[in-house]
């Protein structure tokens, strides 16, 4: 089952903010979300994802709570953000 997401989009698929992406999800939903980094960012890479909780959502920012922390995300970084299924739980270690 595909989980669209929230708020309104522009033809070509992307929204005016992080907020109109993710408006309406409830704290607590599993999201992806694409942002770009800062053009000084060392990665030299232009985007990457947050993966995890949604924390809060905001005309200013968004915040996704992943394994590494809590990324804040500025609206106006958000490129793109859906709805994910749960993480898989964790496998024990095998024992040998």
């Amino acid at each position: 089952m595909e989980h669209p997401t929230s708020g309104s989009t522009s033809p070509s698929g992307t929204s005016s903010s992080g907020e109109g992406l993710l408006a309406g999800l409830p704290p607590g939903t599993r999201v992806s979300v694409r942002y770009a980094l800062p053009a000084d960012d060392a990665s030299g890479l232009p985007l990457t994802d947050a993966l995890g909780e949604l924390l809060t959502v905001d005309e200013a920012s968004v915040t996704v709570r992943t394994r590494r922390g809590d990324v804040r995300i500025g609206a106006d970084e958000v490129r793109a953000a859906r709805v994910v299924p749960p993480a898989p739980p964790r496998r024990r270690p095998r024992q040998g």
